[in-house]
């Protein structure tokens, strides 16, 4: 990208409002981008003159509560006007639209951000072995909580005999979300996918490797911009091809967010309402149940178990359900404890530094 109309990046009236609000509070002139490309603790950001690497500003890692403040992919942020071919600095990160994140792998408490300011989330899943309606719930339970629209996509739908019956199946367990069944090889159900992403919109690829999201970049890019590689025979599962995030502008004017496939989708511990959404048809029957604080274990009058034995709720449903539910509240306890160690640590610096300022005043007196 060079010279492009920020228009086409998906700016609107909201993000030019929260940008005039940054404008008159800083002492430097400002300009605004769009994060297009992440690799590391580098971002590419693309102005309405050019494209520039850029990372944040001290002042802004320095004022950062969490990873959640740093700007990611698909943010707006407010920088100087490039000049030169030095990396720019980040000043502010524009209030987002939506954030789409998991919990870091390997960590209890930390976060990972995945995308930013998405008007449509497509769950990637293959037909070819990599089907697993749990992991799809779980995805479901992120993207419904990070604010935009899920869409379902079930992928190589050319490899697969029941393409027709896992659309069913994906379309029970996610009430109201599209399902979509295509072949990036054939070319098939590409219109579909796209009347999801209308133009000046902005949409993300969350699936796990092999599923077939870059070779979907490239069908819809209409040229061969990202690599790719088959899957393991073994085991069905894909390489890591991918290893940074970008933002493509569509040829029919939408925009993609692809990045490296996840294997592990873990709540961060603030997917209360993702998780109300995903399993909205459970909780919709457990209006019914006799006390409304039902467990759905062993106390009678439960509904939702009277679901599970006449057939109109699965049992794997329902634990996984459960599991979520669990997983969601220990890590919300995670975190508010790692925000209250962290909060501490911050009151303790400041105590610290008005001690010093204190002292140093007296020498001077």
């Amino acid at each position: 990208m060079s010279f492009v109309s920020i228009e086409s990046l998906g700016w609107g009236e909201d993000l030019a409002n929260a940008f005039s609000q940054l404008l008159s509070q800083s002492p430097v002139p400002l300009v605004p981008g769009r994060v297009v490309r992440q690799e590391r603790g580098l971002l590419t950001v693309q102005t309405s003159e050019r494209a520039v690497l850029a990372r944040a500003a001290g002042r802004l890692l320095h004022q950062a509560s969490n990873v959640e403040a740093l700007p990611t992919v698909g943010d707006w942020v407010a920088l100087p006007p490039p000049s030169g071919d030095g990396e720019a600095l980040l000043h502010a990160v524009i209030p987002r639209r939506s954030i789409l994140k998991r919990r870091e792998a390997g960590s209890e408490h930390d976060g990972q951000l995945i995308a930013a300011n998405l008007d449509v989330v497509f769950l990637v899943a293959g037909l070819d072995g990599n089907f697993n309606p749990r992991r799809i719930e779980r995805a479901l339970t992120l993207a419904w909580a990070s604010g935009a629209m899920p869409v379902v996509v079930l992928s190589k739908a050319d490899l697969c005999l029941e393409a027709s019956e896992r659309v069913l199946e994906v379309e029970a367990l996610a009430p109201g979300v599209p399902v979509l069944a295509l072949s990036a090889q054939q070319g098939t159900g590409l219109e579909e996918l796209l009347a999801q992403l209308p133009a000046g919109k902005t949409g993300a690829l969350l699936g796990s490797s092999g599923v077939g999201k870059s070779t979907l970049v490239n069908r819809l890019l209409e040229e061969a911009r990202l690599a790719t590689q088959p899957v393991r025979p073994e085991d069905n599962k894909g390489r890591h091809t991918t290893t940074h995030r970008q933002l493509f502008v569509l040829p029919q004017g939408g925009l993609l967010i692809d990045g490296p496939g996840m294997r592990e989708l873990g709540l961060w511990g603030d997917e209360e309402e993702g998780l109300s959404q995903a399993f909205s048809d459970v909780l919709v029957l457990a209006e019914g149940c006799r006390f409304s604080d039902c467990t759905h274990q062993r106390e009678p009058g439960c509904a939702v178990r009277g679901a599970v034995e006449t057939g109109e709720l699965s049992q794997e449903r329902l634990q996984s359900f459960k599991k979520l539910q669990r997983e969601q509240a220990y890590q919300a306890r995670q975190t508010s404890s790692a925000a209250q160690r962290e909060q501490k640590r911050l009151e303790k610096n400041r105590t610290l530094a008005g001690w010093e300022h204190s002292r140093a005043k007296r020498r001077r007196d």
